[in-house]
């Protein structure tokens, strides 16, 4: 959840550099910041914190080199950008931490599990702490062990910790270093033209070099000015005397990124929510892009052609995903059950691993994350691996834990997503779960015009968004209709009841109203006893097989006084005598109208936040990647 940026290289780098990168990790906490450097002409760390956002840490620098007449520079330096676990957030309990003799500093993404019972044996020792998190207790650790070489001591601390961790530690007594390790918490190492960095996700470092290597789990870097080692934490690292004569540096492949710097940034845009909604055409054409086969009615999909004879024989499909994604497998049971023939089951990664599935050799597992870093989705990913069946991916992020762990996969391809809010990258993932059906389909019973039937209609989708995004002063003229309304109801059926969950999602996100997302059969069963004038409706009403009963359910919502904005499919006339509101939408195949029926919600949830005057890029007490539990 949290972020983290460290550098080090043969020359002192002005730490603006060090703070632009970290602005670019805010949406994975924003509760504080901090930055620790080692300045080689005072021979001293220098450590700044504050709360709140990055922005408060910036007006801290300015202050201090007003004070001391001088730019800030160091070599090497670390940054944190806090999502708070363990005691509020406070300048305080912000990263970095450090030891009693301000000799470690240390940021750190994780939870120290065990930290109550090292704080009590570190107590006995002398060590003094200062705030309520779980990393200092590893600062101290470190303290204790160091005996002048860094790594070592990071080491042997390591060994005594449980739980998980990204990690960047320098120390005073031993500058010329920056030790990183990793466990269950991403951690990439750039490699640039003379220098060095760290950082928790590729859009940090993007600006200084394309080049990376991903730390795996159990892995130690030891960065220097002059060249990088990584170890596995489990032996001895080099400079340890019990190492002497072996060589256990771990030969690491270095991967480029494909994104580019600019992607990243707005675009144009005042918000990096609205960039991605309006990116949404470009995230179905990019995670497309080469598959579609339309004359045969098939699907390519590379990422799975090492196992294509193992899925031909599956006979069931468990897909296991978190948050938005978990929607997104939703849609895909229905699209897979209906056109592939293959019973599915869809479970959330925090379920999964802790029940006791059921599954054997004709089950494949398919595990959906936008950062493949998911750490629920992982646990239950590697739960599954032991069991010993096909276990699959989907991801957009080239390189990330899910994507080396799973059997194979299928790439997004849609860029970076920044907002914490995921808007296309939910987009791609039911554009790939539809390539997926049709691969799988086409491998079974689908016949070949079924096939071309689809294929054609994906390929009709980024055009019709385009045409959807077209109303944006519609969807903003009846989001500032029903701002100030203090709840809302989602309904959707079949196909669309997923996207009524996503719709009422989204809206809780940006912009902190309560919202729920019913399937619309379900209303009568309880949630019509809250409908009333104050509590308006959201009603995805397509002209799908559905239609009919959605109308009922209007009838029902306007005969007790609700107000309702209709999701209608084009040409829809008649349900204009009935709702308050309609937005329209292009028709399209009923298993393919989610992706459609999405992006009008995304656009009024967003449009809703910016009415209230939120910052609907950082949500409250949200971060991007969950990557503790």
């Amino acid at each position: 959840m949290c972020g983290i940026v460290g550098y080090i290289g043969k020359n002192n780098k002005n730490i603006y550099l060090g703070l632009e990168a970290l602005k670019r990790l805010e949406y994975r906490g924003y509760d504080s910041s901090g930055l620790a450097f080692y300045d080689p002409a005072k021979k001293e760390i220098v450590c700044l914190k504050a709360a709140g956002r990055i922005s408060s840490l910036e007006k801290k620098i300015e202050t201090k080199e007003k004070e001391e007449k001088k730019e800030m520079s160091g070599n090497p330096f670390i940054f944190h950008t806090r999502w708070a676990t363990h005691g509020v957030p406070n300048e305080t309990n912000a990263h970095p931490h450090f030891d009693n003799q301000k000799n470690i500093f240390l940021v750190h993404n994780g939870i120290i599990e065990n930290y109550k019972e090292l704080n009590k044996a570190l107590a006995k020792k002398g060590c003094k702490f200062v705030s309520e998190t779980d990393t200092e207790a590893l600062a101290h650790l470190i303290g204790c062990f160091f005996k002048g070489n860094l790594e070592e001591a990071v080491r042997k601390a390591l060994k005594m910790v449980k739980g998980t961790y990204g990690l960047a530690v320098i120390s005073k007594d031993d500058p010329g270093k920056l030790v990183a390790a990793r466990n269950s918490s991403p951690l990439l190492l750039a490699v640039g033209d003379g220098e060095f960095w760290i950082a928790s996700d590729p859009s940090a470092v993007l600006a200084y070099s394309k080049k990376v290597i991903f730390l795996e789990d159990g892995e130690i870097a030891v960065i220097t000015k002059d060249g990088f080692s990584v170890y596995d934490l489990s032996r001895n690292v080099a400079g340890s005397r019990k190492n002497a004569g072996r060589n256990q540096k771990k030969e690491k492949e270095i991967s480029e990124i494909e994104w580019s710097l600019e992607e990243v940034q707005k675009g144009g845009h005042s918000h990096f929510m609205l960039k991605e909604i309006f990116e949404e055409p470009d995230a179905i054409r990019n995670s497309t892009r080469g598959r579609l086969i339309e004359e045969d009615g098939a699907v390519k999909l590379g990422g799975l052609e090492t196992v294509e004879k193992r899925l031909r024989e599956i006979e069931r499909i468990i897909i296991v995903s978190c948050g938005t994604a978990h929607f997104a497998g939703l849609v895909g049971e229905y699209m897979l059950e209906e056109y592939a023939g293959i019973p599915v089951e869809v479970d959330t990664g925090s379920e999964f691993r802790y029940r006791k599935p059921i599954i054997d050799k004709k089950t494949a597992v398919l595990y959906i994350s936008q950062s493949g870093e998911t750490a629920d989705t992982l646990a239950a990913l590697r739960e599954a691996k032991r069991k010993g069946v096909l276990v699959l991916g989907i991801t957009n992020v080239v390189g990330s834990t899910q994507a080396r762990e799973t059997d194979a996969g299928v790439y997004n391809h849609c860029g970076p997503e920044i907002a914490v809010a995921s808007t296309k990258t939910f987009i791609s993932q039911l554009t790939v779960l539809a390539l997926l059906t049709v691969y799988l389909g086409r491998q079974r019973e689908m016949s070949l015009v079924m096939g071309r039937r689809i294929v054609q209609e994906i390929k009709k989708l980024p055009k019709s968004v385009e045409k959807i995004l077209e109303q944006k002063d519609l969807i903003r003229k009846i989001a500032r209709k029903y701002y100030k309304f203090p709840s809302m109801l989602f309904l959707g059926r079949k196909y669309n009841y997923p996207t009524a969950i996503e719709g009422a999602l989204k809206l809780k996100e940006v912009s902190y109203l309560h919202a729920e997302g019913c399937p619309a059969g379900e209303m009568k069963h309880g949630i019509i006893a809250l409908i009333n004038e104050k509590f308006p409706t959201f009603a995805i009403c397509l002209s799908d097989s559905v239609y009919e009963k959605m109308i009922s359910n209007v009838e029902e919502i306007k005969a007790r006084k609700g107000l309702v904005i209709a999701l209608a499919t084009e040409g829809d006339k008649e349900i204009r005598k009935i709702a308050d509101d309609v937005i329209y939408i292009p028709k399209t195949l009923e298993m393919l109208s989610p992706i459609l029926a999405s992006t009008p919600l995304h656009l009024f949830a967003a449009y809703v936040g910016l009415e209230k005057g939120y910052d609907i890029d950082k949500p409250r007490n949200l971060a991007k990647s969950v990557t503790v539990e």
